[in-house]
């Protein structure tokens, strides 16, 4: 049939089921989620009206500058991400494009999802605070904290709510705020014993971080390339390993001391 068509008649013909197959894929939902800066909460004061954390059994004190969790958001488990989603989120410097499975669990409903990220939220705060309280030295059968941080999930923000509770109970340890009076941002998981885990999307928390005010960012450093790759101007990252090294590496940037960098 072709040999009787010219040529750019049978080039036309032949591209368009190629043309349909584009046209298929574009419409197609993939298997990626879409992520883009979320909001952020500082963990001394209020977010919705509620004080973040609550601290009865010991002597509290009066707090100046920030403590500003991270977050990102990012398309549910069941929206439909088609091609166009994606090569927009790639052209993007605030848009992250990724693996459905690398953030949602596979063959879980939302939710399922959503119980999941509470839970793992739950967790997050009870080991926060035995992280800092171990820090300070109090007893936790004797000091009790409360945290609470509405419509947030996963354990990403622990490291931020030690750092809160050891600011509000010790300050720098010299009479001073933790903070130095900043805006200070950052994320990272905690364990009990104080050791900062990494997080996904860091380059978009460092994001939301500097158009809510903050000039600092406290990073896992691990994940310090990644924070570097988006990083907004007026934005100083700094790398932690552990809680101790985080109020270390606060204490010296309030006194103007050397402070570790990416």
């Amino acid at each position: 049939m072709l040999s009787s068509l010219t040529r750019p008649r049978a080039l036309a013909v032949c591209a368009l089921p190629v043309l349909a197959l584009f046209a298929v894929a574009g419409l197609a939902p993939l298997p990626f989620v879409v992520a883009q800066p979320g909001m952020t909460a500082d963990v001394l004061g209020e977010h919705q009206g509620t004080q973040v954390i609550t601290i009865s059994g010991a002597p509290t004190r009066r707090t100046e500058g920030e403590l500003r969790m991270t977050t990102i958001v990012a398309t549910g488990p069941a929206a439909d991400v088609d091609l166009g989603d994606v090569a927009d989120g790639w052209f993007r410097t605030d848009r992250a494009v990724l693996p459905r499975d690398a953030v949602y669990p596979a063959g879980k409903s939302e939710k399922e999802i959503e119980r999941h990220n509470v839970e793992d939220m739950e967790e997050s705060q009870d080991v926060a605070t035995r992280a800092a309280l171990s820090y300070v030295g109090e007893d936790p059968a004797k000091v009790k904290v409360s945290l609470d941080l509405a419509d947030v999930g996963g354990p990403s923000a622990g490291l931020l709510f030690s750092l809160g509770i050891i600011d509000k109970l010790e300050g720098d340890g010299s009479g001073g705020d933790l903070t130095g009076g900043r805006s200070i941002a950052g994320t990272g998981t905690i364990s009990a014993d104080g050791k900062v885990g990494a997080v996904g999307g860091v380059s978009l928390k460092t994001q939301a971080a500097r158009r809510d005010g903050a000039t600092v960012f406290l990073v896992p450093k691990d994940e310090c390339s990644d924070a570097q790759a988006e990083l907004p101007e007026g934005m100083r990252l700094i790398p932690v390993t552990t809680l101790k090294g985080a109020v270390e590496s606060l204490r010296s940037l309030e006194k103007g001391g050397k402070v570790p960098s990416c």
